[in-house]
């Protein structure tokens, strides 16, 4: 995905272990770190509020574990566009509960429905990226539409959905609207 950026963007990439290789000559990497040796600790939280002095054109967040969701939700909110990240989930509609459950986990005081529709205004696209032995592949892509506080229902329209051959060599049959 990082190859489509383009060369003249800055990239602030933020891990908590340095593992993501970019080939850009605009990456500035930020690494979090535990108290050590008498160095004070570093968050990923404090990293994102930090990511906003260096003018970003695009952020790349490592992985969501915590906290730091809701400070990647504000980033978002406040138009930088074409942030990526991560958040481990078992398809891409279960990644958005995840990532909802992560900001609340930040501890700051903030209606659940409020959460939700910062995030159906905020995240564009979620792809659920599946690992098989010896290799990656995008199996699924929800586009959030909306979300629908009285249901409390998030609106998703499927982009992309990976189907498996059957042993007939026929695809899978699949839906093109999900609604949750």
């Amino acid at each position: 995905m990082t190859e489509s950026i383009p060369d003249h963007e800055r990239i602030v990439l933020i891990e908590d272990t340095a593992e993501i290789q970019i080939q850009k000559e605009n990456v500035l990497r930020f690494e979090a770190r535990r108290e050590q040796n008498g160095l004070p600790a570093v968050t990923i939280r404090d990293l994102l509020k930090t990511t906003l002095r260096h003018r970003p054109d695009r952020i790349i967040l490592g992985e969501i574990r915590g906290g730091e969701a809701f400070d990647l939700l504000q980033l978002l909110n406040t138009g930088h566009n074409g942030t990526l990240s991560t958040v481990h989930a078992t398809s891409a509609a279960q990644g958005i509960s995840r990532f909802t459950t992560c900001v609340l986990q930040s501890g700051v005081e903030m209606p659940y429905r409020a959460i939700k529709t910062n995030i159906a205004d905020s995240l564009n696209i979620v792809v659920q990226m599946e690992r098989r032995p010896g290799t990656r592949f995008v199996s699924e892509a929800l586009e959030i539409q909306a979300y629908d506080p009285e249901n409390d229902r998030y609106q998703f329209d499927q982009v992309y959905a990976h189907h498996e051959q059957n042993p007939r060599n026929e695809a899978s049959s699949g839906g093109n609207m999900l609604r949750y």
